[in-house]
C-alpha cells in the first residue's frame, strides 16, 4: 500500500471548516498561531466567526485553506502518518511543496499570503467568474469554449474525466452554460471563487509574485510531488519560482497528476482539507485496479482514516 496525499484548492472553503479539529488537537491549534505570528492574519476568527462575504475574499481564502490542511497534516504527523507521494490543486499545490520539505512552513505560509493579495488586488475589472463543466470531454470543453461569441471563456482546470473548470466573464460564462449544454454537457454550475483564475487576466499577479518567488531559498525534495503544469513529478533542478509564478496563468492538469500519482503506485489517496472535491475526481478515474479514497474534513473523517490505517483495515 502506498499513500497520496491531495490538497484542495481555492473554492473548497465554508464558514466554520476545521474548527472541530482545531478545537480537539493541540498540535493543529499551534499551526494556526504560528499561520498568524507570520502573516498578521487571525485565520481562526476569520474561518469559524466572520461571514462568507469576508473568508470568501482571496486574500483570506488562500491562507485559510492551506491553514486547515497544514492542520490536519500536524495531526496526521503527530499520529506517524505520512505519504511518499503528494499534489494539490492549485492552490493546494503550496500544501504540497510544504510537506514535501521544497519550501519551509515559513516561506510557504508568507508566499500565499502574497500569492492571496496579488491575485484580488491586481486583477483587471470586470464581473469574473469559474465554473465546472460536467459530462464533457477535454476536446468537446475546448470547441464549446471556442464557440462562445460574446465575452471570454477558456478552459483552465482539467481535473478529472467528465470535470472540466473553465474561467472568465459572466457574459461568457453565462453563454457557455447554453453552448456546454448543447454539446452534450450534463451540468454548468459556477464555482465559488472570485477570479478569472490560470488565465492570462491574472498576468499582473503572476509577475508580482515571480519577484517574490526569486527571494525564497526553495529544498530538496523529502518525498515526491506532482506539479499541475503538466502533471509530472517535481525534480530537483526545476525553476521553482518560475513553475509558481507560471501556475496562476496556466490551465491545471489535475488528471495528469493523478494519473501519474497511481502509476508511482499511488494506491491510497487521502485528501486534507476542507471539501470532498478532489476524492470525487479519484472516484471518476476509472483506474485499473482498486484504489482507496479518504477524505479528511473534520474530526469523525480524520479519526476513521487514522483508525482504518492504524488497523490496516478491512476497508481495503
Amino acid at each position: 500500500m502506498k499513500i497520496g496525499f491531495l490538497f484542495p484548492g481555492q473554492g473548497s472553503q465554508s464558514v466554520g471548516m476545521g474548527k472541530d479539529i482545531y478545537e480537539k488537537y493541540e498540535v493543529a491549534r499551534k499551526v494556526y498561531d504560528e499561520v498568524e505570528k507570520i502573516t498578521g492574519i487571525d485565520v481562526a476568527d476569520i474561518t469559524f466567526n466572520q461571514p462568507a462575504e469576508i473568508l470568501n475574499q482571496t486574500k483570506y481564502t488562500q491562507i485559510c485553506i492551506l491553514t486547515m490542511s497544514l492542520a490536519i497534516l500536524n495531526v496526521l504527523k503527530d499520529k506517524n502518518i505520512n505519504a511518499e507521494d503528494s499534489a494539490g490543486l492549485s492552490l493546494g499545490e503550496y500544501a504540497s511543496l510544504i510537506y514535501s520539505g521544497a519550501l519551509s512552513f515559513e516561506d510557504g505560509i508568507s508566499i500565499v499570503k502574497k500569492r492571496g493579495e496579488y491575485m484580488q488586488n491586481l486583477l483587471p475589472e470586470g464581473d469574473w467568474k469559474m465554473a465546472a463543466v460536467l459530462g464533457l470531454d477535454e476536446k468537446s470543453v475546448i470547441s464549446a469554449c471556442n464557440s462562445v461569441k460574446s465575452g471570454f471563456v477558456v478552459p483552465v482546470n482539467f481535473n478529472t474525466i467528465g470535470q472540466i473548470v473553465v474561467s472568465g466573464d459572466a457574459e461568457g460564462i453565462s453563454e457557455l452554460q447554453k453552448v456546454a449544454t448543447e454539446y452534450g454537457a450534463k451540468k454548468v454550475r459556477v464555482l465559488n471563487t472570485a477570479g478569472p483564475f490560470h488565465t492570462e487576466k491574472l498576468i499582473d499577479a503572476s509577475n508580482a509574485l515571480r519577484k517574490d518567488l526569486k527571494k525564497i531559498k526553495f529544498h530538496e525534495f523529502n518525498s515526491k510531488a506532482f506539479k499541475n503544469l503538466d502533471g509530472t513529478e517535481y525534480k530537483s533542478n526545476d525553476n521553482m519560482s518560475d513553475i509558481l509564478a507560471r501556475h496562476i496563468v496556466n490551465p491545471v492538469k489535475f488528471s495528469d497528476v493523478l494519473k501519474n500519482m497511481y502509476a508511482d503506485g499511488v494506491d491510497i489517496f487521502i485528501e486534507i482539507g476542507p471539501g470532498k472535491t478532489l476524492s470525487g475526481f479519484v472516484k471518476r478515474m476509472n483506474f485499473e485496479n482498486p484504489v482507496y479514497i479518504f477524505n479528511i474534513n473534520n474530526v469523525d473523517s480524520l479519526e476513521f482514516t487514522i483508525d482504518s490505517l492504524k488497523k490496516n483495515v478491512e476497508v481495503f
